[in-house]
């Protein structure tokens, strides 16, 4: 972290030039019942960004950790080019870490509607590597969704993801309350409708999803979580 509170470079280009912008609006903020602190590293979340790839400091944060996976010193665009000999499946883009990903030899990238995440149409044991990003909050059922990224995987594979985490709470289902939506102000789409809310007790989903274990990595805490399941 440099003097001006900007990342000293982009894991997953390598750049060093960042521009930050706010991203949470006030609807979004009431209906979460964000915390001016909260406003705070969450807009640093998802509005920090690098110039050159155009990533966030989210999608940054899961670059990181996909590279700490793999012991791997260096940019994740650097990582992808090394063409390992790795099975990945991306699930609905993850940030702006699609343009790297592609370029490994076995990388595969499904979206919704066309597969859906608590029931995907995938062979199982068929990957070493499941990414996906900011996705699991808008499913209903975020066990058995987490639960079939571990079936699809092989003996110690990986699930490396993100959701949003709100650290001085405990995670809540949103049934029964107000819909909330993330994505843009004033635009009420079905597909990004919140369902879950994540808090500190995260971990608990992926246990409960049949992983052997759940690390969280701190790209920067508390902007920059990321969350390593072992199968």
């Amino acid at each position: 972290m440099t003097s001006n509170g900007m990342p000293s470079s982009c894991a997953a280009c390598g750049a060093n030039t960042f521009a930050s912008s706010d991203v949470l609006w006030r609807d979004l903020i009431d209906t979460w019942q964000l915390s001016s602190q909260e406003v705070d590293y969450i807009n640093r979340q998802q509005g920090l960004h690098c110039q050159q790839c155009g990533n966030n400091l989210r999608a940054i944060g899961l670059a990181a950790a996909i590279l700490r996976s793999q012991s791997y010193v260096g940019t994740l665009n650097d990582f992808c080019e090394s063409l390992p000999p790795l099975k990945v499946l991306e699930i609905n883009t993850a940030g702006g870490l699609t343009q790297f990903l592609q370029k490994l030899p076995q990388h595969q990238l499904i979206k919704y509607p066309e597969y859906d995440l608590m029931e995907l149409n995938i062979a199982t044991e068929a990957f070493d590597l499941v990414i996906h990003s900011d996705s699991l909050e808008h499913v209903p059922n975020p066990v058995r969704a987490l639960s079939e990224c571990r079936r699809v995987l092989r003996a110690n594979g990986l699930c490396i993801f993100t959701v949003p985490i709100i650290v001085g709470r405990m995670s809540r289902s949103r049934q029964g309350l107000a819909p909330s939506y993330h994505g843009q102000p004033l635009i009420e789409d079905p597909d990004q409708i919140v369902h879950t809310e994540f808090g500190v007790d995260v971990w608990k989903y992926v246990l409960e999803a049949g992983f052997t274990s759940c690390e969280i990595v701190a790209l920067e805490y508390p902007s920059a979580l990321t969350l390593i399941a072992r199968n």
